[in-house]
């Protein structure tokens, strides 16, 4: 099966084309209408990835908490399909022992795919809004810790994930204290030059102020790993808490079973995306094991 599924290059349009600053930026941030976020949570059996899900560990906690942010087609694949990849993710946050909320930036919109542009006000600064909003709302509830709060994005969701953990943006969506770390999984382009002839916009930024941890494939022939690295290893140099990590022999999407064997071509490239559940486990013990170490260095810090 063929599927036409291709990260969007709207970053820096929206960004860049913002000369009238926080107001310009929180305008194309509140074009689409807020989330409805989940009201209680859902037992993790019947969670499987179609539908935004707030999922708990037994007990009165408190517990760290993760915003689990979707790739570009959201949590249905483009066949109407649920994408298991993401309830997976939930669940594996459930057994390590933290809260998951799962969050639809598009479904209530009426929005089946970003992955071609963004759509009814669905756009990078209205997902870095969507996962603060959703840091803010778990920190009302009475089991979670609300200092061990991440956001962990996969493809369009990591994108925003990177975007969101610089402070530059958050700064003009007022409102929110964001989160405490984040993890991006094969985020897409990270150099976006918009066709209105503004400047080019880089989504990695030295100004990322939080951890945050970048996990890539060698053979994701469509977002190539060797570009992140290079501009993840200036931001350290610079002196942003960032680190990565590349697998071998993975491509886009690895953790997404749904779409195993699926392909299309774009720019004469023949792109397949094959699911590797050895990377996947691999992945979420690496996801879970850098936020441990981070909440465990900000205990760190307070003792001091």
């Amino acid at each position: 099966m063929t599927i036409r599924w291709f990260i969007p290059l709207v970053a820096g349009a929206v960004l860049a084309s913002c000369p009238a600053g926080a107001q310009g930026v929180l305008g194309i941030a509140t074009q689409a209408k807020d989330l409805i976020l989940p009201s209680s949570p859902s037992v993790a059996a019947t969670v499987n990835g179609s539908r935004m899900a707030l999922l708990k560990p037994d007990g009165p906690g408190p517990f760290p908490a993760i915003v689990l942010h979707h790739q570009c087609a959201g949590l249905r694949t483009l066949d109407g399909k649920p994408n298991r990849s993401m309830g997976e993710w939930a669940r594996a946050a459930i057994q390590h022992g933290y809260v998951a909320l799962l969050i639809d930036s598009l479904d209530q919109r009426g929005v089946a795919s970003v992955c071609e542009g963004s759509k009814n006000g669905v756009n990078f600064p209205r997902g870095v809004r969507d996962a603060m909003q959703a840091a803010d709302y778990l920190r009302t509830l009475p089991y979670i810790d609300k200092k061990r709060i991440a956001h962990v994005g996969f493809s369009w969701g990591a994108m925003v994930a990177l975007i969101g953990g610089s402070k530059e943006l958050r700064e003009v969506l007022p409102g929110s204290q964001g989160f405490e770390a984040a993890v991006a999984l094969y985020p897409g382009r990270l150099t976006t030059r918009p066709s209105n002839g503004a400047p080019p916009f880089e989504i990695v930024r030295n100004s990322i102020d939080h951890p945050l941890l970048v996990l890539m494939g060698d053979k994701d022939v469509e977002t190539p790993a060797d570009e992140c690295v290079r501009k993840l290893q200036a931001a350290k140099e610079a002196g942003a808490p960032v680190e990565w990590y590349v697998f071998r022999d993975a491509t886009h999407c690895w953790d997404c079973d749904h779409l195993n064997g699926t392909s299309r071509t774009r720019r004469g490239i023949n792109i397949v995306y094959r699911f590797n559940p050895g990377i996947t486990e691999e992945a979420k013990r690496r996801v879970f094991e850098f936020l441990e170490r981070t909440w465990a260095a900000g205990r760190t810090a307070v003792r001091q």
